[in-house]
């Protein structure tokens, strides 16, 4: 278990969503410092929090956030970005793009963090995954989530020897920007928040932080038909 009272706290994309939503709730359970990034520092609002400019895309950019932050014990790699590419149709640039900020990415931030937080005397990692981990959207977003959770699961063995939790965060659609243009069921970004952290302090693996995303991981050893009715269409009989 990791307390986030008194501790220090990366939160990459602190400036809107989910991330700033956490940046607050971490300052509620008496956070002793946040730092809250973003590719312009000045997006950051909360009063209280450590604003850092960074591109998690860029290792100098890393580089140069990691070296402004050296008392971090749990790191929180949310920082995400869906471009909606189409696999047959899209610009290879544009299929890459999902891959290098939500796979690569987080990656980039763990290889610079875990040699601080061990440093440090321990913490914690979590990485922001979704339901579309295990559930194809016909987009590149979903594989690099599915990659980022294999990621996470490899990381956590990896780091558990220094001293280091690892928990991934598992949702479907949340109130945010990024989903603006979607209509269906949305989680409050705050319930998100609130069962993140709640992951953090129980040394929780994963959480599953909605009925959807529950329902989609309980289905992974089911036939295909389960998840994608339209296999069930196709498979059908004609009359």
């Amino acid at each position: 278990m990791t307390a986030i009272k008194g501790a220090n706290v990366f939160v990459t994309g602190g400036s809107r969503g989910i991330g700033k939503v956490l940046v607050e709730e971490l300052y509620a359970r008496g956070a002793g410092k946040v730092y809250a990034t973003a590719r312009d520092p000045r997006t950051v609002t909360h009063p209280g929090a450590v604003p850092l400019a960074l591109e998690v895309t860029d290792p100098a950019s890393v580089a140069a956030a990691a070296e402004q932050a050296q008392d971090v014990t749990i790191l929180i790699n949310n920082a995400g970005a869906s471009v909606r590419a189409s696999y047959l149709n899209s610009p290879m640039e544009d299929v890459r793009r999902d891959l290098e900020t939500n796979f690569y990415g987080p990656l980039l931030i763990t290889r610079a963090f875990a040699p601080v937080i061990e440093r440090n005397g321990g913490g914690h990692i979590l990485n922001v995954h979704s339901v579309l981990s295990w559930l194809a959207d016909g987009t590149p977003y979903g594989a690099s989530k599915a990659a980022l959770w294999s990621q996470t699961n490899s990381l956590r063995l990896e780091l558990q020897p220094r001293g280091i939790a690892v928990t991934g965060l598992h949702m479907a659609y949340v109130d945010t920007d990024m989903t603006s243009g979607v209509d269906a069921p949305k989680a409050d970004p705050r319930d998100i928040a609130v069962a993140a952290l709640d992951g953090i302090e129980a040394g929780s693996h994963e959480v599953l932080a909605d009925d959807t995303t529950r329902w989609v991981k309980s289905q992974l050893s089911a036939d295909l038909d389960a998840m994608y009715a339209q296999l069930k269409q196709s498979d059908a009989s004609p009359a």
